[in-house]
């Protein structure tokens, strides 16, 4: 079985190589083509990934190459991990926002609206291709904002986009491990969309243990999200929050750290990944070590301004290891061998929220098997959470009308409309700022 990466040379690629050398059921992904437009990057990571086959026996075979229609012809799986603009585009989105009070971050707020902007037009361009060279084939999303960009690009493939985030897996595991049940004997009743959802339950044997873990002050501010939010919100929310609710619920603690730290969390990974990059090139270093050390300071430093803000202190070492990668593979596996999964997943609703239409993209548990991903039914959210998740939809649908038309003034709307961004007057600026410092925006008129 073929798997394509897009966005090959990127740093996190090395997870995803790791996960498939665990497998070896029939059936596993025997080629990995890794596809990038910077052919330095790629040759970085191949040796990344060199280095962690060294000692596994009939380890996928990797091939790299900068033109795309070849990376994509005959493969069975596309993986698409793409950062338009690179990493320095991702600090450029943080310091334009900044500059007018507003968050940067790269999925939330201005920051994440900007970085939609520029991917869209790409994303669809890849999955018009996908389309055209490989129409059998099944996409992974994991490009961020994950949620919009798999509905753009399911606008030309369907069902067989699906976004993935480790976000959702991560909080799943961490309420487990604290209530004592193994996540993969937990039923985790999470809704939303990505980067924007709530945990309102976690079943063990049919029983539901979130309450417990809502009545315990010792349990619940013990773990990652009751360190972050403060158990008496999580008590009057009566659900665990995404992480990423954070810039909501505390937005003006999180723009005022972000606006005092030393660098942005895309500044600081502009610069260490450039280190990075430059260092592996060396054949007297190993590769996979530099990019252990890396990894590991990068993890360590996550969400840093949230947890310095909330008083949370460093993360627990549990929480390090990421995750995606697994859910990628576990998406692979149920797919192609028709094993059936419960994977959380940004599939189209078809349903499953009345609030939103049919096509609308939302980040919920789903059942996996050889036809594809089907979202389970919920129950509908509280009101609260319905207008945040209506908000930031109605906004995602501006961008991608924006992206479509070319229109500035709509580009403006998705800014103005964003709950996070409090003025029209800022919004005009924001693109102002943005179209100034991104080429890729160059299109909006």
């Amino acid at each position: 079985m073929r798997l394509t990466i897009l966005g090959g040379g990127g740093f996190r690629v090395p997870l995803v190589y790791g996960a498939l050398l665990t497998d070896r059921a029939e059936g596993r992904v025997t080629e990995v083509v890794l596809h990038d437009l910077d052919d330095g990057r790629l040759r970085a990571v191949a040796r990344v990934l060199a280095e962690q086959a060294t000692a596994v026996a009939d380890a996928p075979r990797v091939t790299v190459t900068t033109d795309l229609d070849e990376a994509l012809r005959g493969a069975d799986f596309v993986f698409s991990a793409i950062r338009v603009g690179g990493l320095e585009g991702r600090a450029a989105d943080e310091r334009v926002a900044l500059a007018q009070g507003v968050l940067g971050q790269e999925t939330v707020g201005a920051g994440g609206i900007a970085y939609g902007l520029r991917t869209v037009p790409v994303a669809v361009d890849i999955a018009r291709r996908v389309a055209r060279l490989a129409p059998d084939a099944w996409v992974i999303n994991f490009t961020n904002p994950a949620g919009l960009v798999t509905e753009a690009m399911s606008r030309h493939l369907g069902e067989r986009v699906i976004g993935i985030c480790d976000s959702p897996v991560g909080l799943g595991r961490r309420i487990a491990r604290v209530l004592g049940a193994h996540p993969n004997e937990a039923w985790i009743d999470y809704v939303g969309l990505n980067h924007l959802g709530w945990v309102r339950g976690l079943r063990v044997a049919g029983r539901d243990q979130l309450p417990r873990l809502l009545a315990d002050d010792d349990l619940l501010g013990s773990f990652e999200e009751g360190k972050l939010f403060g158990v008496d919100w999580l008590r009057s929310l009566g659900a665990i929050p995404n992480e990423y609710l954070h810039y909501y619920y505390f937005n003006r603690e999180a723009v005022r750290a972000y606006q005092q730290a030393e660098k942005t969390r895309g500044a600081f990974l502009r610069d260490q990944q450039a280190r990075f990059y430059a260092n592996a090139r060396h054949a007297d270093i190993s590769a996979l070590d530099l990019w252990d050390r890396t990894r590991a300071e990068r993890e360590a430093t996550y969400m840093s301004e949230n947890r310095q803000t909330a008083g949370a202190g460093e993360r627990d070492a549990d929480d390090l290891s990421g995750g995606y990668e697994k859910v990628a593979l576990a998406l692979m596996r149920a797919i192609a061998r028709d094993e059936r999964a419960t994977l959380i997943l940004n599939v189209r609703n078809r349903g499953t929220l009345s609030v939103l239409d049919t096509d609308a993209v939302i980040e919920v548990p789903c059942l996996v098997d050889a036809n594809g991903a089907h979202p389970v039914a919920v129950d509908p959210l509280p009101d609260h959470a319905t207008g945040l998740v209506c908000a930031v939809k109605a906004v995602e649908r501006e961008v991608l009308a924006a992206a479509e038309s070319g229109s500035r003034a709509t580009a403006v709307k998705a800014f103005a409309l964003h709950p996070l961004v409090d003025s029209v007057n800022v919004a005009r600026r924001l693109v102002e700022g943005y179209t100034a410092v991104h080429p890729g925006l160059s299109y909006l008129a």
